[in-house]
């Protein structure tokens, strides 16, 4: 994977989401994926947070978008390129999260592992 190919596969997953597009989105991924998100442990009740398989993470996505009504405003704040793969760095409604994506030989998400701001303490 390409630094463009990063940038271009970011902006796309980006604007999947604020489309609030679940085809685009889901479109980024593997059939069979393996996802794991803090979110993902809160909306499914499943502590592991993990979500095989490009269905399941088609019910799981259309959770997070009726969790999260109206305008998402995802904003890229950093993409970087690893081996084979990338961390998507983006902020939703002023908290930040990155998402580290392993890429499969046609270039869609395998394994994604989410990581969500931890909520602050006052």
């Amino acid at each position: 994977m390409t630094i463009m190919t990063s940038d271009a596969f970011a902006r796309e997953w980006a604007q999947a989401w604020n489309r609030r597009d679940l085809e685009a989105l889901l479109a980024c991924y593997a059939e069979d994926v393996e996802f794991r998100s803090p979110l993902a442990a809160k909306l499914l009740g499943e502590p592991s947070g993990r979500v095989r398989g490009k269905t399941n993470l088609r019910g799981y996505f259309a959770k997070a978008l009726a969790a999260f009504p109206g305008d998402l405003g995802l904003e890229l704040l950093g993409v970087y390129q690893g081996v084979d793969s990338v961390v998507v760095h983006f902020q939703v409604r002023g908290r930040r999260g990155a998402e580290m994506m392993e890429m499969n030989d046609e270039g869609v998400v395998r394994r994604a592992l989410a990581h969500t701001q931890a909520a602050q303490q006052g």
